[in-house]
């Protein structure tokens, strides 16, 4: 099993962990709202925060399968080599999006939460940790798309 192979099996099964906790988490709430009529304090707060690390881990992965929603109208047109050419072009683009917004920005805000050591409200977990996806999940989104490149 290749290194890319061993990276897709162990974020699926990180995502897979992360929405069974969010759903747990969710049907806790909806429980202790109605059932109990005493609304659990913490648990509006860690599914908004296993949304964000669902989304954006996510979508590194659906990077990773080739499998975002794209509009081939202008790529279906064009010859095989220009084709080839133009996806060059925007797996670059991808790569240096993912560097300045994901890894650079996401390392930023997460020294900068660190630093001024800021912490969730009802979780008390350092909201570092919750940013963390954002440098992580670009660095894979690059691996993945340096890799797609190699094969162009």
């Amino acid at each position: 099993m290749g290194l890319r192979n061993k990276i897709d099996l162990i974020v699926g099964k990180a995502l897979i962990v992360i929405m069974a906790i969010m759903v747990i988490n969710v049907l806790w709430q909806v429980f202790s709202r109605y059932i109990l009529s005493s609304p659990s304090s913490f648990t509006d707060e860690l599914a908004r925060y296993l949304m964000i690390w669902l989304g954006v881990l996510g979508a590194a992965y659906v990077s990773g399968k080739n499998g975002h929603v794209a509009i081939d109208l202008i790529p279906s047109k064009m010859s095989g080599k220009a084709q080839k050419r133009f996806k060059k072009v925007v797996g670059i683009m991808i790569i240096l999006f993912s560097l300045a917004a994901l890894v650079i920005g996401g390392s930023r805000l997460v020294y900068i939460t660190y630093v001024l050591e800021q912490y969730s409200p009802a979780l008390q977990l350092p909201l570092a940790i919750v940013y963390l996806i954002l440098p992580i999940s670009g660095i894979l989104i690059i691996y993945y798309k340096l890799l797609d490149l190699k094969k162009l």
